[in-house]
């Protein structure tokens, strides 16, 4: 039976107001491992009381979308996974087209949805297109691929899908969006909404050092630091014009991206957390 091939992954970190939707819309026959990055237990119990298939592992604090994704991966015991982002919802045959898509393919690594990045391509005779990179919000794992290997740990946010993209390439291994399998997501929406400043300094932050640490990874230190240099000079400049209107929130803003790209040229790990309580 499929249901019994397919595991969700979904990691959260205080996604209360848009799990629980996301959840509704999974088969209740399909298994769900949510990994909460944070201690709350009673998170934890709540979740696993109202639902029967859900087994919620807290990380203990907040450790990144990475290493998250990477503990409730090695948890599963079907052959296949989807990593799902909190703030998504399945529509009713988003399941059955992902099994119609493995029937039409005879080897894949990773298969995604077509939706955003892919919807209005023109996909000719073929249900299937296989493609560089795939949208981090829903991507389906064939698990007897990766050898319990998946997410770079050193990033907390941004560029993980991507790197994952790029290492399964560089493997051999194959990436899919099939045409009919749809996903939705509302993007950027799966923590409070009243915490924006807290969230917009934490994109700011880690959008830097995730850019850095990409691209030195890939095309060495020199290239990367020519990469972020313009960056890096634009956030001094606004950081110091800011702080001249005294506008606090734009200078704290544009402070920390060059505080994320100083840490990742430094080659300190990526240590910026949001505070949220």
């Amino acid at each position: 039976m499929e249901s019994n091939e397919l595991t969700v992954v979904i990691v959260t970190f205080k996604s209360e107001e848009k799990i629980f939707s996301c959840i509704n819309s999974i088969p209740s026959e399909i298994r769900v491992i949510v990994v909460e990055n944070s201690n709350n237990i009673t998170f934890k119990e709540e979740i696993e009381k109202k639902y029967s298939n859900v087994q919620c592992i807290l990380s203990g604090d907040n450790k990144g979308y990475a290493v998250a994704n990477n503990i409730g991966l090695k948890n599963v015991e079907t052959k296949f996974a989807l990593v799902l982002n909190p703030d998504t919802t399945l529509n009713k045959d988003s399941i059955s087209s992902f099994f119609k898509s493995i029937n039409e393919v005879n080897d894949f690594w990773l298969i995604g949805p077509s939706n955003h990045q892919y919807l209005n391509y023109d996909f000719k005779n073929d249900q299937m297109l296989e493609v560089e990179n795939l949208k981090g919000f829903a991507i389906f794992f064939n698990l007897k691929k990766f050898n319990k290997e998946f997410f770079d740990e050193n990033f907390f946010l941004f560029f993980e899908e991507i790197d994952l993209c790029k290492t399964v390439r560089k493997k051999g291994g194959k990436i899919f969006v099939h045409k009919n399998l749809l996903i939705n997501h509302e993007g950027s929406s799966s923590v409070r909404k009243n915490k924006r400043l807290e969230l917009e300094k934490n994109r700011n932050w880690h959008w830097m050092w995730s850019t850095f640490y990409f691209h030195k990874k890939y095309r060495g230190f020199l290239i990367a630091l020519l990469i972020i240099l313009p960056s890096f000079l634009s956030s001094i400049i606004r950081t110091i014009f800011y702080q001249i209107l005294f506008n606090k929130e734009k200078r704290d803003i544009y402070f920390c991206r060059m505080s994320g790209i100083i840490n990742s040229v430094a080659g300190r790990k990526s240590w910026y957390r949001p505070s949220l309580d």
